[in-house]
């Protein structure tokens, strides 16, 4: 019995962190400033199913981690920041870790 809990438990350790995690990235119009960046942080911070968030003026791309197991709806998204005064072209659902848009987001252009 012991062997199979310390079984359990290893394999457990070894999944990766962001398992079931998600990244949810939209297009946005009307970012033009360093303030409009903190205010759209701020107001996705505020949804309990928020892990991290970045925000990127020059793309004008807002991506939002989600914590594991957890979900923040395209319509609570749309209307969050449509109140804070932008304007949401798309959203879409990607595998890609937040870090991995950082990198992408900072990689020149081909």
């Amino acid at each position: 019995m012991r062997i199979f809990i310390l079984s359990i438990c290893m394999a457990l350790c070894t999944l990766p962190a962001s398992a079931g995690a998600a990244t949810i990235e939209m297009d946005v119009s009307g970012l033009v400033c360093a303030f409009c960046a903190q205010g759209i942080e701020k107001k996705l911070r505020a949804f309990a199913a928020t892990s991290d968030t970045v925000v990127s003026l020059e793309k004008k791309l807002v991506a939002v981690a989600t914590k594991d197991g957890q979900d923040i709806s395209d319509d609570e998204l749309r209307n969050a920041l449509t109140k804070a005064g932008y304007t949401v072209k798309a959203i879409r659902r990607e595998n890609e870790s937040l870090d991995e848009v950082r990198q992408r987001l900072k990689a020149p252009p081909r």
